[in-house]
């Protein structure tokens, strides 16, 4: 069994990880980098990136240069541009990132609202799908896209600068909205010319497993890592712990923290515009994915105003004991769970509270909080059932220890038997088997 360097990503930290199979023989302290918020803007500087992730991978020593090969995990979408040298021309523009709202909705016109949802699987969310960003540059700084070698995600510039290797997997493709998604044949036509794209400009599209290539010296010395050493496409972070979860299809999988995401395996998928629809990145399967974008996020922020008495670690058992009170206990108030905006609309969405009077008091809100997002949990298994796949009773969890997970799948249609991964992503990275292209 190859022993594998798991390098994981997210939207402000890595982690890297020494693997054989599913079994985590040793972790890199955590190392961060900062997202810029400017209005609707969130972005990453890429060097900064790249700090972080030597600084990671040197937190294994000299493990690290005795691996069989690296497999990747990234936050997605994570847009940029880059010059013939590899250099990134833009910051790397996040998933948060809401700035192109009107390139959205012209992309969506353009080719019709159907019509792209039959093609890549999702509606044009601004920055979500990372053609409106490519389109807002278009519009916005032409100049900096003409120079323009390769455009992708963080994958693609991460291999860029690792390997030298122009690639992307199925899942990160799957959020460009250049990709015909359904149909896993590869960069659409049409959807390429709404944002001014060349097929020189793309990666290649390789499945996850697939070795992209192989450690540069540059890259050897920068990162700490052995030249030659085979490195792995890798795939969309999500993918990873579905990948844990067994990826068979009907598997269910529940990721319960600041961001609530369930996702359906499936081989079949149906698209819905109140889903995200992607490929798993292997074996030719997909994921649809419903996500809520602030769970845990907007109830301690409603702990940090209105329960300055009650601990970080209190605050769950009030959580439950509210919950099981149920929707009486918000005494008529009501709560639009959308503190982050909704990742399954083009016009952002925002929290909101209804009902309050003079007599509202601070439980009646953090109760209708609670049922406010209970409710929106809930109101995607029918969404999902209607796939026509057929749905495994089992579903994998991963998340917190504050067991918000079991608060949130307190009204949950049907019955279900639950099954808790742990550190799903790195994990996860474990169960591929690297394949010679």
């Amino acid at each position: 069994m190859a022993t594998l360097l798991g390098i994981d990503i997210g939207s402000s930290s890595i982690i890297c990880g020494l693997l054989k199979g599913k079994t985590v023989l040793k972790e890199s302290p955590r190392t961060f980098f900062k997202s810029t918020h400017a209005g609707n803007r969130v972005e990453v500087q890429p060097e900064s990136v790249l700090k972080a992730l030597a600084e990671a991978i040197k937190g294994l020593g000299r493990d690290a240069q005795n691996v069989d090969a690296i497999a990747l995990a990234t936050m997605c979408p994570a847009w940029c541009a880059m010059d013939a040298r590899g250099k990134a021309l833009t910051p790397i523009v996040t998933h948060q990132d809401r700035r192109s709202i009107a390139e959205a909705h012209a992309l969506e016109k353009r080719h019709g609202r159907a019509k792209h949802l039959r093609l890549v699987g999702s509606r044009p969310f601004p920055g979500g799908i990372s053609s409106t960003t490519w389109a807002w540059y278009r519009r916005h700084e032409p100049e900096r896209l003409k120079r323009a070698d390769l455009v992708g995600h963080l994958n693609t510039y991460l291999h860029r600068h690792m390997t030298g290797a122009r690639v992307t997997d199925p899942s990160q493709a799957s959020f460009t909205g250049l990709y015909h998604t359904m149909k896993l044949k590869g960069w659409h036509p049409d959807l390429m010319a709404a944002v001014g794209a060349k097929a020189a400009q793309l990666p290649v599209v390789l499945d996850a497993n697939v070795i992209a290539g192989t450690i540069t010296a540059a890259a050897a010395r920068r990162f700490g890592l052995r030249e030659g050493t085979p490195m792995m496409t890798g795939l969309l972070d999500g993918s990873a712990g579905v990948l844990l979860a067994g990826a068979a299809v009907g598997q269910l999988f529940n990721v319960c923290g600041s961001t609530d995401v369930l996702a359906l395996c499936t081989d079949r998928p149906k698209p819905h515009p109140k889903l995200l629809t992607r490929a798993l990145g292997v074996d030719g399967k997909f994921l649809m994915v419903g996500t809520l974008a602030a769970v845990a996020s907007s109830l301690y922020w409603w702990r940090e105003q209105a329960y300055p008495e009650v601990s970080v670690k209190e605050f769950p058992a009030l959580l439950h004991t509210l919950a099981r009170r149920g929707a009486k206990a918000a005494a008529g108030v009501t709560f639009d769970p959308y503190m982050a905006g909704e990742r399954t609309s083009i016009d952002q969405r925002t929290g909101g509270f209804s009902g309050i009077t003079l007599a509202t008091k601070r439980d009646h809100i953090l109760s209708a909080m609670i049922e406010g997002l209970i409710t929106a949990s809930a109101e995607r298994l029918p969404l999902m059932m209607a796939s026509g796949t057929k749905i495994l009773p089992t579903v994998a969890v991963s998340g917190g220890g504050d067991r918000l997970d079991k608060l949130m799948r307190r009204d949950w249609p049907g019955k279900w038997r639950f099954r808790a991964v742990t550190d799903a992503t790195m994990r996860g990275l474990g169960t591929l088997e690297p394949v010679e292209p």
